[in-house]
């Protein structure tokens, strides 16, 4: 068995070493996948950049007291006023230095996770403590970014999360559910990148009608990022929850993946080949090992999920990448199923939004 690397400050905690307790920690993203290596899930490596390096680091350039000042009196109905306060409140975060424990911090973990290689890449997540809670999720409106490659990259990228909290939606959300500028801090997650033959999202309940008996996987070739955006149509199954047949299928068009581009270091848009475009992005074998795998999940946490994965295109093993309670059928009482017109994609977007 090969050792986990075990955090010895408080910037740093690696994701076995959380669980959903620690969310204030490392931010609901962070301590969900935490709580999913619990659970036996293969998921990629990483760790979090906590909400005390956070503080530390506001604390460093006094940017609550700016903060403050920049909000205090802001007139939300008006767009172009919050965009200002956003840019000036973003370049605040961004044009500050880090400080030199954390900088220390940051790199030794991304070069123990690079386990000698010189730059693995990562994906970069911001994982805010009030992100994924039933009441006020921030999901869909914080930062990612993608095929992050060495430690200097890693610390501008962290950077651009923590300023990432000031978007527009962000800013407006926080207001109109009364968050002041004090009460929440972010952490960021910094997780090795699968080199994605295919990825997707899974439900452990048919999200066009509630209906628990079901689990629906949509997926698409490359990272799942269009999938969730919208700018694919993806392959689409539905299966038994409980003997695991696939009850129905539908194979997309699929012009286009997001793919790694080594020579530019990035995620790019590509054209898929004519061949791959009608064939489907995982096999019915695979789509019962994901609601295998789903079943598991759900079981864990006593509640419908909404899942993400992705399978390696080297070794074909499927990833869980995240998990977080199903919040638009969940949320309702059990009432007789009636089919509903639309896409799954609808009731994802729902679901980021939290209706």
């Amino acid at each position: 068995m090969v050792a986990r690397p075990v955090s010895h400050v408080a910037h740093i905690r690696w994701f076995h070493e959380c669980n959903a307790s620690h969310v204030a920690d490392v931010g609901g993203k962070c301590a969900s996948l935490g709580e999913l290596i619990v659970a036996g899930m293969q998921v990629p490596a990483g760790f979090a950049v906590t909400t005390a390096a956070h503080e530390l680091f506001l604390q460093d350039h006094d940017l609550r007291r700016r903060e403050g000042e920049l909000l205090a009196g802001l007139d939300y109905e008006s767009v172009a006023d919050v965009n200002a306060v956003r840019e000036s409140l973003r370049g605040l975060v961004e044009g500050s230095e880090l400080p030199a424990a954390l900088v220390a911090a940051v790199s030794g973990a991304y070069r123990e996770l690079c386990g000698g290689d010189a730059a693995v890449p990562v994906a970069v997540r911001s994982s805010a403590v009030s992100e994924d809670l039933a009441g006020a999720s921030f999901a869909g409106q914080l930062e990612t970014y993608l095929w992050v490659e060495g430690a200097d990259d890693v610390l501008r990228n962290l950077r651009r999360c923590w300023g990432g909290f000031f978007t527009t939606e962000a800013l407006v959300y926080r207001h109109e559910h009364g968050i002041a500028p004090g009460d929440v801090l972010m952490s960021v997650g910094v997780q090795r990148m699968v080199r994605a033959r295919s990825a997707g999202v899974m439900f452990t309940l048919n999200p066009l009608n509630g209906d628990r008996s079901k689990v629906v996987i949509e997926s698409t070739w490359g990272l799942g990022e269009p999938l969730v955006s919208g700018t694919v149509d993806p392959d689409r199954f539905m299966l038994d929850k409980v003997t695991l047949d696939v009850l129905e299928s539908s194979i997309a068009e699929k012009q286009i993946e997001h793919r790694p581009d080594p020579a530019s270091r990035s995620v790019v848009v590509a054209s898929v080949e004519e061949p791959r475009r009608s064939a489907a992005s995982i096999s019915n074998a695979e789509a019962v090992e994901l609601a295998r795998l789903g079943k598991t999940i759900e079981r864990h946490y006593g509640a419908p999920q909404d899942v993400e994965w992705a399978i390696d295109a080297e070794t074909d093993a499927i990833f869980v990448l995240q998990a977080r309670p199903e919040t638009v059928w969940s949320r309702r009482e059990r009432t007789p199923m009636v089919e509903k017109k639309g896409s799954a994609l609808e009731y994802v977007l729902a679901d980021l939004l939290g209706r």
